[in-house]
């Protein structure tokens, strides 16, 4: 029989029983049911009930779950962001192999004073390198702490000298996802650049829409005079020299430069970007802090990036948690069966039928989209 949790992500249950999952009221283990509440956390209707079903969750069981190297790295993942974090896990997090080092520093670099001296005595935190430089950033650490981070880290082999991060930007510039992919960037560098699709897809709609005399998105209210068009025309033609000038600095970067680009970049840069053909590029614009809601949305849609994005954006907890970037990618053409018809599940009613008569999108989902509506149109507790 399957777990409770497989049944779940199939939405194989009533919708009374998800109900009763997001309380943690369930008849299962206790670490089953932290793995179920971290799933229901993403859910669009169910996610706030379940977030705080965590919050004020038994602390022995919790603490159990985050201690054990089996446990999956998801409910790991979630328990050591900082928005989640509960002071009373951390040491048990801290020796979790199962943790990954890379949210161990980003924990280091911003720790109250309370979490520095968990870190501090940590057998972990003291046996890494990169931990320790991260942790040498942290505003809370006395001089004689700094002294004693430096003493570990010549233990380990370092050059006394200044401490530096290993997570944001180092000396040298680079971001954490540069350190982490950098055997990634290495192997595609001395490749020429390619873009999936055409860049100026977008602007030949704008200057067709403009010539014409209409906007892109709505037609105009009253006819324009012949000034007003010829504006339109201007800015459009204006807006496509700008993404072709970006377009080509960016063909002329090297693909740690784009990566570094991606991070750090404009709006315009990540737009040209995420249609990398270089997939250690267009995934990096979906970790830069810069990355807005609406951009996320819009890439969610888009039918020329590679199917490596959309299952990026599947994958990224924090871009679940938009009903909007859901409906997208299960409406776009390109979007992987198996990522649209476990989505479509989320879908609320007038989107199923939508999705039902979209006949952009594999024949499977469609039908699977009209089964699920007339399922929820007969069933409003559904």
């Amino acid at each position: 029989m399957p777990r409770m949790i497989e049944l779940i992500r199939q939405s194989a249950v009533p919708a009374n029983m998800m109900r009763t999952a997001a309380r943690g009221a369930l008849a299962v283990p206790a670490d089953e049911m932290i793995e179920i509440l971290v799933f229901l956390t993403s859910h669009p209707i169910f996610g706030e009930q379940a977030k705080m079903t965590l919050a004020s969750w038994d602390e022995k069981s919790t603490i159990a779950v985050a201690s054990n190297p089996a446990t999956p790295w998801e409910v790991l993942e979630y328990l050591v962001v900082p928005e989640n974090r509960r002071p009373k896990l951390v040491p048990a997090l801290l020796e979790n192999p199962a943790v990954r080092e890379v949210h161990l520093q980003d924990m280091a670099q911003t720790a109250s004073r309370e979490l520095v001296d968990m870190m501090l005595a940590s057998p972990r935190v003291r046996e890494s390198k990169d931990i320790l430089h991260a942790l040498g950033t942290n505003q809370h650490l006395s001089d004689h702490e700094v002294a004693a981070l430096k003493a570990a880290l010549a233990t380990l082999g370092e050059e006394p000298g200044e401490i530096l991060a290993s997570t944001g930007e180092e000396s040298g510039g680079k971001t954490q996802y540069e350190i982490e992919h950098a055997a990634e960037i290495a192997a595609e560098e001395g490749k020429a650049f390619e873009l999936v699709g055409s860049i100026l897809e977008d602007d030949e709609l704008i200057a067709a829409a403009a010539e014409a005399g209409i906007a892109p998105t709505a037609a105009p209210s009253a006819p324009m005079s012949e000034e007003e068009k010829n504006l339109k025309m201007r800015a459009a033609e204006a807006k496509s020299r700008e993404r072709v000038s970006t377009l080509q600095k960016i063909s002329r970067l090297s693909v740690g430069e784009r990566v570094q680009l991606a991070m750090k970049g404009s709006k315009d840069e990540r737009f040209i970007l995420i249609r990398d053909g270089s997939k250690v590029v267009s995934s990096a614009v979906l970790q830069s802090p810069k990355l807005s809601d609406a951009e996320v949305e819009n890439f969610a849609g888009m039918k020329n990036v590679q199917e490596s994005v959309l299952r990026d954006i599947a994958r990224g907890r924090k871009f679940m948690k938009q009903y909007s970037v859901i409906r997208s990618l299960v409406n776009n053409p390109r979007c992987p069966l198996d990522i649209g018809l476990t989505l479509m599940n989320h879908l609320l009613v007038n989107d199923l039928k939508a999705l039902s008569m979209n006949k952009n999108v594999p024949e499977t989902l469609r039908k699977m989209g009209l089964k699920k509506f007339k399922e929820k149109a007969a069933s409003p507790g559904k």
